[in-house]
C-alpha cells in the first residue's frame, strides 16, 4: 500500500471472502429460512418494514413474495429491499453459529496491521449495511468480530451503485478530512475499480481464488494483487 493511503475502502465478495460463500452458503440459507419466517412473521410488526419495502404487487401474500424473492436471487438482482431482507434472514443463522464468514487468511492480520498504523478501514458492498455488520461480526478470523476495526459501512442505499463515480465521491465526502487520493479501494470488480479511480481514489483489483478471470487489458491497465500482503 502506498504511504499516502489513510483509508482503505473494501469490497466484500471476492475481496475479503470467497464469492462462493455468498452464492453457495448465504443465498441458499436465506431461501431455506424464508418459508418458516413468512409463516411465523408475515403479519408481525418486526417484519413489516421488510415486507412493505417490496413492490406492492409482490407483497400481497406469502406466495407472491416468495416467488419474487426467488426470481431476484436467481438473477442476482441487487435490489436494496432484497438485500435488507436477506440480512434479516441471515441474522438468525449468524447468531446461532450456523453461519460464519470464511475470510481469506490474510484479511484479519491485515486489519490488525492497518489499525495499528492508524489506517481507517471502511466497507462498501452491495449487501446491506446490517448484512455487512453480521458478516464482519461473525468470521473465522482472529478475533472473530472485526467490527471494532472498521470505521464505517456503505451500501447501495446510503452511497449508490458501485459502478458509478458519484458513489465514491459521496463516500469520500462523508470523511472529508481525507482527500480522495488518500483513499485506496480494493475490489475484484474492474468497473468498480475504474469508478473509484475516476473519483480520484487509488484502486487495485484483487484477484482471489474463485474470482472471474481477468482480461489481459484489465491486467495491463490496473494494479492487480492476489493478497493484502502485497500492499
Amino acid at each position: 500500500m502506498t504511504t499516502a493511503a489513510k483509508i482503505v475502502l473494501l469490497d466484500i465478495e471476492g475481496t475479503v471472502c470467497p464469492i462462493s460463500f455468498v452464492k453457495d452458503v448465504l443465498f441458499p440459507y436465506a431461501l431455506e429460512a424464508l418459508p418458516d419466517t413468512l409463516k411465523a412473521q408475515w403479519d408481525a410488526p418486526q417484519f413489516a418494514q421488510y415486507r412493505n419495502a417490496f413492490p406492492a404487487e409482490h407483497a400481497v401474500n406469502e406466495t407472491a413474495f416468495t416467488d419474487h424473492v426467488k426470481d431476484l436471487m436467481s438473477r442476482d438482482v441487487k435490489a436494496p429491499y432484497l438485500k435488507s431482507l436477506q440480512g434479516y434472514l441471515w441474522e438468525t443463522g449468524y447468531q446461532a453459529g450456523q453461519l460464519k464468514a470464511p475470510l481469506f487468511p490474510d484479511v484479519a492480520p491485515k486489519f490488525a496491521s492497518w489499525a495499528e498504523k492508524g489506517v481507517h478501514i471502511i466497507i462498501y458492498s452491495s449487501g446491506s449495511v446490517p448484512a455487512q455488520k453480521l458478516l464482519f461480526g461473525h468470521t473465522n478470523g482472529e478475533p472473530a468480530n472485526l467490527i471494532p476495526a472498521i470505521t464505517d459501512f456503505f451500501d447501495t442505499v446510503n452511497a449508490g451503485p458501485k459502478t458509478e463515480v458519484s458513489s465514491y465521491e459521496k463516500i469520500a465526502s462523508k470523511h472529508a478530512d481525507y482527500p480522495a487520493d488518500q483513499w485506496l479501494f480494493l475490489s475484484d470488480n474492474v468497473k468498480e475499480v475504474e469508478a473509484a479511480e475516476q473519483a480520484g481514489m487509488q484502486s487495485f483489483i484483487v484477484d482471489r481464488p474463485g474470482n472471474a478471470e481477468l482480461s489481459d487489458e484489465a491486467r495491463r491497465q490496473h494494479k492487480v494483487i492476489r493478497t493484502f500482503d502485497e500492499l
